[in-house]
């Protein structure tokens, strides 16, 4: 058994069975930076380009693919929208929080993109070409700023395209995500791999729906010789790691990404491609560190490391899709209740809402216990949630996402919902039924299994539970399978988010809850099918008590 298993099992229990170190408590007073700071990194502000009056969220999530390509404003705008700062929120909720956002230093400031812990970003860089607007290089965006900072100065695409191997062999605009592990495990220890690897799915998502909103052709690779890249970028394997690459389409530049070259197959380099003879060439540039002291987590460094494995052996196309619909059709058989529970609820068209994907993402906020179960969420509305959660699944975009085949699974716990009895169900995505496990109100169950005291889950119309096949897709793929995994898990909370605002919806997500719990209660087959994220929708109380300032 791979250590990624093991891990998966640890994040599995640890209601029950603390993760370790079970003793550690967070620093707050030497808390790292939100973004990484580079004090001797030139920079330059990004232009903004909103997108246009007919990019809605709806045409963003359910819609086409795009084929078009990306020009400076685009790119500036999507940043914004994704991992840039938008405003600064001060309202009264139940979050444990609340006392200190008055002051600036612990100021809540919000933005398009969801994560698992507060504003703990993914590092964005930006790796150009000759085809760009700029002087070739390596560039970091600085959220706080809106503006790309100068690491490198130099073309170094070939690099890229060397690490990708076979990738986008025509492109040379590309964007390269990192993870610093030390901004999240500071506060969540040895679990902040399990939550960062869902970071980077929400980003890619809000990419995904933001670009298809605009008609822009965005993917992504998960597989890669990550050990190149980190050098390149100059940095330490066991302090940050490289955890996706996604290739850009520029606007009169070369063609774009090409399809991935089958696994074993020889690769050539088409006529008119550019040069692929790599620099070796090491960004130098040093960011500055806030926190005085940095830890290291044991846990943390074996599951990088098993996690590095076969990184550049990308997965060949169909093991798999084939794999995932195995693996659901034994799992979905399994947890077949043993007698009769209630008919099925047929659930009506997902609704098309007209708001623009700028809008949504900027109205993206956590509920925080504000809840209620007056009136009900209408069954138009749970059906719209429920697609938009279901869409991310399989990861699209993503080149070794499935072609078929959801990495996810949706269970929905009903509270109140106009026309659907209270209830357990499990989501037929196809079918867009709701097939009954267990009936009568769950709020007892929901709030008995919750960990903290910022959110009423009994108040919230549905909650809906995410869960995925990780023992078979690793078993598929590797341990890296497990970033996959964990990617669309993360990409199924932002695409909920997301439509939430535009269906009139309050939405919140939390890790926080005890995941054997909703194992046994739903009947899924214990440490095959594991329950990763909990989100809820519903409606909010009328009157809030909120401040949210604008700042783009």
């Amino acid at each position: 058994m791979g250590y990624a298993r093991a891990y998966a099992s640890a994040v599995l229990w640890r209601g029950r069975v603390p993760m370790e170190p079970a003793d550690f408590v967070p620093d707050w007073a030497d808390r790292p930076r939100k973004d990484k700071y580079f004090p001797d990194a030139p920079h330059f502000p990004l232009p903004d380009c909103p997108p246009g009056p007919a990019a809605s969220a709806a045409h963003g999530l359910f819609g086409p693919r795009g084929e078009d390509g990306f020009t400076l404003p685009l790119l500036g705008g999507m940043l914004r929208d994704s991992y840039g700062l938008t405003g600064r929120r001060l309202g009264v909720q139940a979050n444990s929080d609340l006392g200190t956002l008055p002051r600036y230093p612990h100021a809540n400031f919000s933005r398009g993109t969801a994560s698992g812990g507060g504003l703990y970003p993914i590092g964005i860089h930006w790796v150009s070409g000759p085809s760009g607007p700029l002087t070739p290089g390596v560039h970091h965006y600085s959220t706080p700023h809106h503006s790309m900072r100068r690491l490198l100065t130099g073309d170094v695409t070939p690099d890229v395209r060397a690490a990708l191997g076979g990738l986008a062999e025509d492109c040379d605009q590309f964007l390269v995500l990192t993870v610093k592990f030390w901004q999240n495990a500071f506060k969540y220890n040895s679990f902040a791999y399990h939550v960062v690897t869902m970071d980077t799915g929400a980003l890619l998502e809000t990419w995904r729906i933001w670009a298809g909103a605009q008609g822009l052709h965005l993917g992504a690779a998960l597989w890669f010789d990550e050990e190149r890249l980190g050098r390149l970028l100059g940095l330490s394997t066991e302090e940050e790691g490289v955890f996706a690459v996604v290739p850009l389409r520029w606007a009169g530049g070369p063609a774009g990404a090409l399809p991935a070259t089958p696994t074993g197959a020889l690769t050539t380099t088409p006529a008119g491609a550019l040069p692929a003879t790599p620099t070796g060439a090491v960004v130098r540039a040093k960011e500055q560190e806030r926190s005085r002291i940095v830890l290291g987590f044991e846990t943390v460094r074996r599951i990088h490391e098993a996690t590095l494995e076969g990184a550049a052996e990308r997965p060949a196309a169909g093991v798999l899709d084939a794999a995932l619909e195995e693996a659901w059709a034994r799992l979905r058989a399994a947890a077949e209740p043993a007698g009769p529970v209630g008919e099925s609820v047929r659930l009506p068209e997902p609704q098309q809402p007209s708001m623009g994907v700028r809008e949504a993402l900027r109205s993206r906020r956590s509920s925080f216990g504000r809840f209620t179960g007056r009136p009900a969420m209408s069954a138009g509305q749970l059906s719209t949630a429920l697609a938009a959660a279901a869409s991310a699944g399989r990861l699209e975009g993503c080149e070794e996402g499935p072609a078929t085949a959801s990495l996810t699974r949706l269970h929905v716990f009903v509270n109140h919902v106009e026309g659907v009895p209270a209830g357990a169900y499990a989501y037929d995505a196809e079918e867009r039924t709701l097939r009954p496990v267990k009936a009568g109100p769950q709020g007892w169950f929901l709030q008995r299994n919750y960990f903290l005291d910022n959110y009423n889950l009994e108040q919230a119309g549905a909650l809906i539970l995410v869960s995925a096949p990780t023992p078979a897709v690793l078993d598929a793929v590797g341990d890296r399978g497990l970033r996959l995994v964990n990617a669309a898990v993360g990409a199924g909370s932002q695409a909920l988010y997301t439509v939430a605002p535009a269906a009139g919806l309050a939405c919140g997500v939390a890790l926080g809850f005890d995941s054997v719990s909703y194992t046994e209660h739903l009947g899924l087959v214990d440490g095959e099918e594991l329950p990763l994220l909990i989100m809820m929708v519903g409606q909010e109380h009328r009157s809030p008590a909120d401040f949210d300032h604008a700042i783009a």
